[in-house]
């Protein structure tokens, strides 16, 4: 049996290798770039104007002109035009390209229109003030996002103005959440007297869903032959199974034992820690990752919670998962030498400080309990009185 830390530290450094694909932009959000996006030209491109207003030559104003004849009207995407005479404007909008022979742009606030010019209220004028100079952010060729970077919708603007539709990105593994036991049933039948719906499967799914992870499910009985070969087919078809069950000491857990049987490298069954003492983690080289957690409700969704998640962030969403921080409310005793993965409901509290008032249920069978919850508070080993006011991390699920 190793300790949650120990656990965490294997699982995190556990690699799964997918390679990459080319997807197209549209679906590009939230994956990890694979390649460098460089500039396709200077950015701005040209001399861009920032303020809606007139365009002149500084000289002129230097000289002490205020008024200036309207030569012409210069739109937002429009050919760059010509300043004719230094001695007129060009009343320009924002984002046009600056007019050939104007320097300096005066904004509308600035000015009174009259008759068939402008009239300039300002003594104190900048030469080339509200311009945006081309090449000013990057130039030509420069890397504008370097491989590794996760997509958001600001990578997606910046790779749309660089023309492009499809990006190269890491493939995302595909995932599996597979129940097992001969006691549950599909959702829409009624159970009998020794039978429960299947749940597992569903919080698991759902609290994937919830960041953005898609995984299908499946199903175990609790029949060595039908899990060996019903195993076997999981494997070679998903890169990532987490099972929910079958991991403990009875007599029909038979998921460990067929794991290893068909290739997956144990790497600890046992962790030091309430709820999901049974987890059982194990890989196949870089290819393919096995999270084998424990049958109880709470247990599974714990584990998914502090330990799955963690592990996908970081492989698959360039991110380093680091839990909050929660202030213990009331005092709580917990006497077995374990991690307690404590149930709370939290509260905003002094100095914005998260609260964390204890739910206790009846174990890690109590499913309805996680209903009035909304995370785990990690209270360490080695000790059984935890006092009100002590901050500890917390996992939440809302």
């Amino acid at each position: 049996m190793i300790s949650v830390e120990r656990a965490t530290e294997i699982i995190l450094d556990t690699e799964l290798e997918k390679g990459t694909e080319r997807v197209g932009i549209e679906n590009a959000i939230n994956r990890i770039l694979a390649e460098n996006i460089y500039a396709d030209r200077d950015f701005p491109p040209f001399d861009r104007v920032t303020m809606d207003g007139i365009a002149i030559k500084f000289e002129e104003f230097q000289s002490g002109r205020r008024f200036f004849k309207k030569e012409n009207l210069a739109a937002a995407g429009s050919a760059q035009l010509i300043l004719q005479n230094p001695e007129n404007c060009i009343e320009i909008m924002t984002g046009a390209i600056l007019p050939e022979n104007a320097d300096t742009v005066i904004r509308y606030e600035d000015l009174d229109q009259k008759n068939d010019g402008f009239q300039i209220n300002l003594e104190n004028v900048k030469p080339g003030q509200n311009i945006h100079r081309k090449g000013e952010d990057k130039k030509e060729s420069a890397v504008l996002i370097a491989t590794g970077k996760l997509i958001s919708p600001a990578e997606i603007g910046v790779c749309a103005t660089v023309g492009k539709s499809k990006l190269l990105v890491k493939k995302l593994p595909a995932i599996v959440v597979i129940s097992n036991g001969d006691e549950l049933v599909e959702i829409e039948e009624r159970p009998l007297s020794h039978q429960i719906r299947k749940s597992n499967n569903w919080s698991v799914r759902a609290f994937l869903q919830q960041n953005g992870i898609h995984c299908d499910l499946a199903h175990l009985p609790d029949n060595q032959k039908i899990i060996e070969q019903e195993l076997k087919a999981l494997t070679d078809k998903y890169d990532v199974l987490v099972l929910s069950g079958g991991v403990s000491m009875g007599q029909f857990d038979f998921i460990p034992q067929t794991l290893e049987s068909a290739g997956i490298e144990l790497l600890f069954h046992k962790v030091s820690q309430r709820p999901g003492k049974p987890f059982w983690f194990g890989k196949k080289g870089n290819e393919k990752v096995v999270f084998a957690f424990p049958g109880n409700p709470v247990s599974t969704f714990m584990c998914a919670i502090r330990y799955f998640l963690p592990w996908y962030k970081k492989k698959f969403q360039a991110a380093d998962f680091s839990p909050e921080a929660a202030v213990l409310s009331d005092n709580f005793e917990f006497k077995p030498d374990l991690t307690y993965f404590l149930q709370v409901k939290t509260f905003p509290g002094a100095e914005s400080k998260l609260n964390a008032k204890p739910i206790v249920g009846n174990g890690s069978g109590d499913l309805s309990n996680l209903v009035d919850a909304d995370g785990f508070l990690e209270l360490p080993k080695d000790r059984d009185k935890f006092r009100a006011g002590e901050i500890f991390p917390y996992y939440p699920f809302r």
